[in-house]
């Protein structure tokens, strides 16, 4: 009988370019001291789970929140560019409105969520799509019936998601995806099951005005 791999799926903790809703993609860019604040909140709530291995994503925000749960058990971190963002092109680094106002056609098709339109320089969503999953898909095989850690990205977790709940890629988003919250998924060979999402009463509390300068 086959056995399912109980994902912990995680967000990277907030950065100063998610405050100011600039798109990262690729750019590596670190947690902000909320950031590291949440990833620690993130790591005592988990403290008891069961985990066999914590995969990640090499760019900085998710590796120090990973390495935040990682150091609680003694683990290592598996990174995986496989688990970055997506690849926006020149899109990186602006704001939604400045994107708006700078390329106001490509702005159009990037909200309709064209699954073939690609920003020059990145990747269209159905290229990010297969290339995520695939990681995630690759690393629950290597762990039947345990628990691993995925920490990775919000349009990662968003993929994660539809892949779950049968959703189109150009659907619109009705779901949450919160930094640093927790999120279940099983695997098994015949894709990924919905446990639960976006938890984040670990984070309760915590706001800016909380984080030593």
């Amino acid at each position: 009988m086959e056995q399912a791999t109980r994902l912990v799926v995680i967000r990277h903790g907030e950065t100063a370019w998610n405050r100011a809703t600039r798109i990262q993609g690729h750019t590596d860019i670190p947690l902000s001291d909320l950031g590291v604040a949440q990833a620690q909140r993130l790591a005592g709530a988990l403290a008891e789970e069961p985990l066999a291995a914590i995969y990640a994503s090499d760019l900085s925000r998710a590796r120090q929140t990973a390495e935040a749960l990682a150091v609680t058990r003694g683990l290592p971190v598996r990174f995986d560019a496989a688990l970055r963002e997506r690849a926006f092109g020149r899109f990186e680094g602006l704001s939604w409105n400045e994107i708006e106002q700078t390329y106001p056609d490509e702005a159009a098709r990037w909200r309709r969520r064209e699954p073939d339109f690609a920003v020059g320089g990145g990747e269209s969503l159905n290229v990010f799509s297969a290339r995520c999953l695939q990681a995630a898909r690759l690393a629950a095989a290597a762990h039947p019936g345990e628990s691993i850690a995925l920490v990775a990205h919000g349009g990662v977790l968003d993929c994660l998601y539809r892949a779950a709940t049968r959703v189109a890629l150009d659907a619109p988003r009705s779901w949450q995806l919160g930094n640093a919250t927790i999120n279940r998924l099983l695997a098994t060979v015949d894709g990924f099951t919905l446990v639960g999402w976006n938890d984040d009463r670990h984070l309760a509390g915590l706001g800016t005005d909380d984080i030593a300068a």
